[in-house]
C-alpha cells in the first residue's frame, strides 16, 4: 500500500492532533480528524479509512468501548495512542481488537514504523502462498516450513502457532488470544503452554534463540512477530 493511505485520528487533544497532522501529512498520508467518539464512529462509517489512530481517553465515551464497537464491522488496522499505560489497559485493548498500542509521549518515527507495518498487513498473508523471512520460508498451501532450504519438522501445534504469528506480523498478540486460537477457550489462562511452544519455535527458526529476531516478547502482554 502506498503513502496515499487515509488515516483517521480520533483524539480530543489539540496539540496531539496538530503534531499528527504535521507528521502524517509530511509523510504523504491523507489525514482527517475526529475529536470524540461520536464524531469518530461517524467518520469511520462515512470515509472507511485505511487505518485509525484511537485515543482511549475520549471526552464522551471510553475508548475501549469505541474500539469494541468498531471491531464489530471495521476490519482495517486500529492503533491505540494514549496516556493509559497500565498492563491491564494494554492487554484489554489488544484483546478488544487493536493492532498495536503506543503510549504518550511517543516517538514519531516509531509511530510511522507501526503504521507502515499495519498498512502492509492489509494484504492478507492468506493470499501469499509462500512467505519468507531470514532463512525461513513457509508454504501455506502445503504447510511446509523450511530453514536454510531444509524442511523443518514442526508439530501441528507449532505450525499453527507460527502461522498465526506470521499472518499477524507487527501486531501484538496477547497470551489470551494465542492460547484461545491455538489450544481453545479452555486453555486461555495456561500461559506455560505458550512459553514452552514459543521456546521450541525459537530453537527451530531463530539463528540465536536467546536473542530472538522474529518472535519478540512483549513483557506481560504477549508476543509480536517482527521481520523489519
Amino acid at each position: 500500500m502506498n503513502n496515499q493511505a487515509e488515516i483517521l485520528v480520533i483524539d480530543d487533544e489539540v496539540q496531539i492532533r496538530k503534531l499528527l497532522e504535521i507528521t502524517l501529512d509530511s509523510n504523504g498520508y491523507k489525514t482527517f480528524f475526529a475529536v470524540n467518539a461520536k464524531e469518530g464512529v461517524l467518520a469511520v462509517a462515512n470515509h472507511q479509512p485505511d487505518l485509525i489512530i484511537l485515543d482511549l481517553g475520549l471526552p464522551d465515551e471510553d475508548g475501549q468501548v469505541v474500539l469494541k464497537r468498531l471491531r464489530e464491522w471495521f476490519k482495517n488496522p486500529i492503533i491505540i495512542l494514549t496516556v493509559k499505560n497500565t498492563e491491564e489497559e494494554i492487554v484489554k485493548a489488544l484483546d478488544n481488537g487493536a493492532n498495536d498500542y503506543l503510549t504518550k509521549p511517543f516517538r514519531t518515527q516509531e509511530l510511522l514504523a507501526r503504521i507502515r507495518t499495519a498498512l502492509r498487513n492489509l494484504v492478507q498473508k492468506e493470499n501469499e502462498p509462500i512467505v519468507s523471512f531470514g532463512n525461513v520460508s513457509i508454504d501455506f498451501t502445503s504447510r511446509i516450513v523450511k530453514f536454510k532450504e531444509e524442511i523443518l519438522k514442526l508439530t501441528v501445534t507449532e505450525y499453527n502457532l507460527l502461522s498465526i504469528l506470521v499472518k499477524n506480523e507487527g501486531r501484538v498478540l496477547t497470551h489470551h488470544y494465542l492460547l484461545k486460537e491455538v489450544w481453545g477457550n479452555s486453555y486461555s489462562d495456561q500461559t506455560q503452554y505458550l512459553r514452552v511452544f514459543v521456546a521450541q519455535l525459537r530453537k527451530k527458526i531463530e539463528e540465536d534463540p536467546n536473542r530472538p529476531k522474529f518472535i519478540i516478547t512483549e513483557s506481560g502482554v504477549g508476543y509480536r512477530f517482527n521481520t523489519s
